[in-house]
């Protein structure tokens, strides 16, 4: 028994020996790329020597170099630029240099200037009612003319002893002035209840200037009318004049006789007949 194993074993040998260089063979058809190992020469004059790690492939990538400080064209030393110190009574004051243009000379802007609402110089006042001469009613305003003194409707003026309704008479003229007119004064855009002293024009003219020159007002004391009030005093216009004359009036009618009393009652007397109208018939019986 013993020998039949030995003879199976010898056997099996050559065969093991055989497929292992079969099996070679076909992986070597397949495998066209063969690997060779670089020997290096160091190692194997010295079989002992420690082989160096493999340095990896990005290795050979150079590192960036680091930024390198800002390299000035020439150093500076503070002692040498910078002026040396000087004491105070050396310094001389000078005048300053002229400026480069006439621009510099300009000062301050000044602040725009407000402009009343409405037309060129103030608020239109549409339909005004002169209440007196000197006094302007409209769209809630009450005006006075500024500069003036506004003559009242009720005042009297005295010529020769007797008296006369100069205010009447002079609110009756300004009223013609007016005729309705827009006037312009300068005055808010939202009308007051109180009274307001304002300038006032009619287009060009001046309201004031020409109450007083025509004698319809007297100048406020300190005014832009003192002259003109004293050309009218001497020329004797409006309330300095003498009272209007009446001859050119229509007289009165004359008063005639008594008027006829009126009968007390239309109907007879007692007991009296009572007579129809003769246009009339007389009633059916």
């Amino acid at each position: 028994m013993r020998l039949l194993q030995t003879a199976f074993a010898v056997l099996a040998i050559p065969v093991m020996a055989a497929l292992v260089v079969t099996g070679g063979r076909a992986i070597k058809g397949h495998d066209s790329t063969i690997a060779v190992d670089r020997i290096d020469p160091d190692a194997l004059a010295d079989p002992g020597a420690e082989t160096p790690p493999e340095e990896p492939a990005t290795s050979a990538i150079p590192a960036p170099a680091a930024p390198q400080p800002a390299v000035h064209s020439r150093a500076i030393d503070p002692e040498t630029v910078a002026p040396p110190e000087l004491s105070d009574q050396e310094l001389e004051r000078v005048e300053p240099r002229a400026p480069l243009s006439d621009l510099a000379l300009a000062g301050p802007p000044k602040p725009p200037k407000t402009k009343m609402p409405g037309d060129w110089n103030g608020t239109k006042l549409f339909q005004p009612v002169a209440a007196a001469a000197g006094l302007i009613e409209s769209k809630g305003y009450a005006v006075a003319v500024s500069g003036v003194d506004v003559v009242k409707a009720d005042e009297t003026c005295g010529d020769e002893g007797k008296s006369w309704a100069c205010g009447a008479r002079a609110r009756t003229a300004f009223r013609a002035f007016l005729r309705g007119r827009a006037v312009a004064c300068t005055v808010p855009p939202e009308g007051d209840r109180d009274t307001i002293s304002a300038e006032c024009h009619i287009g060009n003219q001046d309201i004031g200037q020409w109450l007083v020159e025509n004698g319809w007002a007297r100048a406020a004391q300190g005014g832009p009318y003192v002259e003109a009030e004293n050309k009218a005093r001497a020329a004797r216009k409006g309330i300095f004049g003498p009272a209007p004359k009446l001859d050119g009036l229509p007289a009165l009618p004359a008063a005639s006789g008594p008027a006829p009393e009126a009968p007390d009652s239309i109907l007879p007397a007692e007991g009296g007949d009572v007579t129809p109208p003769t246009d009339q018939p007389a009633p059916a019986q």
